[in-house]
């Protein structure tokens, strides 16, 4: 167990999306068990933040500001890790983006959009950083799928298309690089409570589809704590699990789908039925703040998502 718990002892990490989130959390993880941490996401002003908490925490913390999906991406990155810290030991490839509405209303920019975030970006990103993790015979490299990658949960399609293609290279790195001294961990994670229900967009009828995802992301039934979450992801990691899968929901979906894929096809049927209809004027890509102020959803459904979401950095829901 002591060899387990210091693995990441003295190593550097490189998380991407993580200035807010779970990504935030994961990188707060790995600080608080040793490593170097190099924070990555768009936005100066969250980097700033998440810089500075985990700085009080006493970590060895930078950050670097860049939008993943621009080709130029992995070699800054990669130049900015050894500036700073020298050899990268552990990539997490967590940055996404969540669409949510009925398929008929996405458009093929947004499956693209989707596609570059979660599957080209980590893909390049691994690619440049194979040769530091197979530098020390024991790298490792952390796919942040969703249970979207097993299961294709409606109104989310561009989401778990690209998440279902993250997994698949996530599943086939493991494979190929088998004896290289670098470990592959895939994350297939249920709801959880970050906020990511202020973060993501929406479409066709926003105030609806921001009220099913709401409750959904939010209710302690449906969703999991994203802390014990991080905790759960980095023990995985470190001991070099091929694939975890997170919350009870996502367990007992995934039994489902393996012991009895029709009933699961038609159980997904069922809840696509239920969920809102693209409306008389479908709307395109409104932020989650924006949708949260139109719904009828009470606030207090969403209060321990929202409680989160302000700790983590999300975007603040607009009072409705």
């Amino acid at each position: 167990m002591i060899a387990r718990k210091k693995r990441f002892q003295d190593r550097t990490a490189l998380v991407t999306g993580s200035s807010r989130g779970l990504g935030r959390l994961i990188a707060r993880e790995l600080a608080d068990r040793g490593c170097r941490v190099m924070l990555c996401a768009r936005s100066r002003d969250d980097l700033a933040a998440a810089e500075a908490e985990l700085r009080g925490r006493g970590a060895d913390v930078a950050s670097f500001v860049c939008d993943i999906t621009e080709a130029s991406a992995p070699e800054a990155l990669m130049a900015a890790v050894h500036d700073r810290f020298g050899t990268l030991d552990v990539l997490v490839n967590n940055a996404g983006v969540i669409e949510v509405g009925p398929a008929e209303v996405f458009r093929e920019e947004d499956y693209r959009e989707a596609m570059e975030t979660m599957l080209f970006a980590p893909l390049r990103l691994a690619l440049a950083a194979l040769p530091d993790l197979r530098a020390g015979g024991n790298g490792t490299l952390v796919s942040i799928s969703s249970i979207g990658g097993r299961i294709a949960a409606p109104h989310l399609l561009p989401y778990v298309a690209a998440k279902f293609a993250h997994a698949g290279l996530s599943q086939g790195l493991r494979a190929e690089l088998a004896g290289s001294g670098v470990r592959v961990t895939t994350v297939f994670p249920g709801l959880m409570r970050t906020g990511s229900h202020t973060a993501a967009r929406f479409s066709g009828q926003p105030p609806a589809e921001y009220g099913w995802f709401a409750a959904a992301a939010t209710l302690p039934l449906l969703s999991m704590d994203a802390a014990r979450a991080a905790r759960a992801i980095v023990r995985a990691a470190e001991r070099g699990r091929p694939e975890l899968v997170l919350t009870p929901a996502a367990k007992a979906a995934v039994h489902l789908q393996g012991l009895a894929p029709v009933t699961t096809a038609r159980l997904l049927a069922t809840t696509a039925r239920l969920l809102p209809g693209p409306g008389v004027q479908p709307r395109h890509d409104v932020r989650g703040p924006d949708a949260a102020a139109h719904s009828k959803l009470p606030r207090w459904v969403t209060a321990l998502g929202d409680r989160a979401g302000r700790r983590l950095g999300e975007p603040r829901p607009r009072s409705h």
